[in-house]
């Protein structure tokens, strides 16, 4: 069931921690909501961008917490925000009692409740929060945001707080139940685009054109996220730049298998997508766009477009 966006209730000092290509439009627009942002990032340049759309600096995560009655972590994985809430000067050595931690990055759902029990010992709500739409919804606000947690006080605090980065709020149960979502939403959105980009190979090899292909794919039952945000856009125009990273994607697809091997399910198209994903991460090496898996399977199957 999908909960109320509204950016329009309670405002408060908000700390955000973790200001890449996804955080910083996420801070800019909290700020744009009206509320007051202190922000923490390792890299000068973020934290000189923030300040210039109205996010306060920060020094480090401490700081955030010791100005900041909620915060957000949007960081790499678990054990990242496990590190900048628990660590050495992390947020939660403090972030008073009663205040709330927002945990809107990708993780795992075992590591979110470890994670919430250990701020439940020092007072501290936990909610998962995290996100799908990339850096264009996150611009814009339009994210889909699935949230988990065990105390619904916290979740009605978070809710007009998250309204000003989202346009679909979901409840999906329990603390932890978001970042399951999250990484099979993205299973199967990487299930989605190995299919296309396959076929897309094996069209061109048959003598289609690639662009038809795409046009007619979108117009029938074969579109997906990727036929129609991604094709084009980032793979047929040879810019591989649609901002997320393949290194990333492998994360939350293991993910996803890793609950799946929990639950004592094996799964025939999951676990061979998630295969597939970790040999192109390992042919592309670091930094590499998620959408140049096309080039990994051009290689591999000795089809170019």
């Amino acid at each position: 069931m999908s909960a109320p966006a509204d950016a329009a209730g309670q405002r408060e000092t908000i700390g955000f921690v973790g200001l890449g290509k996804m955080g910083l439009p996420m801070a800019r627009r909290l700020c744009e909501a009206g509320h007051s942002v202190v922000a923490f990032d390792m890299t000068p340049a973020a934290l000189d961008e923030a300040a210039a759309f109205g996010a306060e600096r920060a020094g480090s995560p401490a700081e955030v917490g010791r100005r900041a009655g909620v915060v957000i972590t949007m960081l790499p994985n678990v054990q990242v925000v496990r590190a900048a809430v628990l660590g050495e000067n992390g947020v939660a050595t403090t972030l008073p009692a009663g205040s709330l931690q927002i945990d809107m990055s990708s993780s795992s759902p075992q590591g979110t409740a470890e994670l919430g029990a250990a701020l439940k010992e020092r007072g501290i709500a936990l909610v998962d929060a995290p996100v799908s739409g990339g850096v264009p919804k996150a611009k814009t606000g339009e994210l889909a945001i699935m949230v988990g947690s065990d105390d619904p006080a916290a979740v009605k605090r978070a809710l007009p707080i998250l309204g000003a980065m989202g346009r679909k709020i979901f409840r999906t149960g329990r603390l932890g139940s978001g970042q399951a979502m999250k990484a099979l939403n993205n299973l199967v959105s990487a299930a989605g685009m190995v299919a296309a980009m396959e076929a897309l190979l094996v069209g061109k090899k048959f003598g289609l054109d690639p662009a038809l292909m795409v046009e007619i794919l979108n117009g029938s039952t074969g579109r997906n996220n990727t036929t129609e945000n991604k094709l084009n856009q980032f793979v047929l125009s040879g810019s591989y730049a649609s901002g997320f990273g393949l290194d990333l994607q492998l994360k939350d697809v293991r993910t996803a298998l890793e609950l799946a091997a929990q639950l004592g399910l094996d799964l025939p198209v999951g676990a061979p997508t998630v295969e597939a994903i970790a040999a192109a991460a390992e042919f592309l090496g670091p930094g590499a766009d998620h959408t140049a898996m096309m080039r990994h399977l051009e290689e591999k199957l000795g089809v170019h477009l």
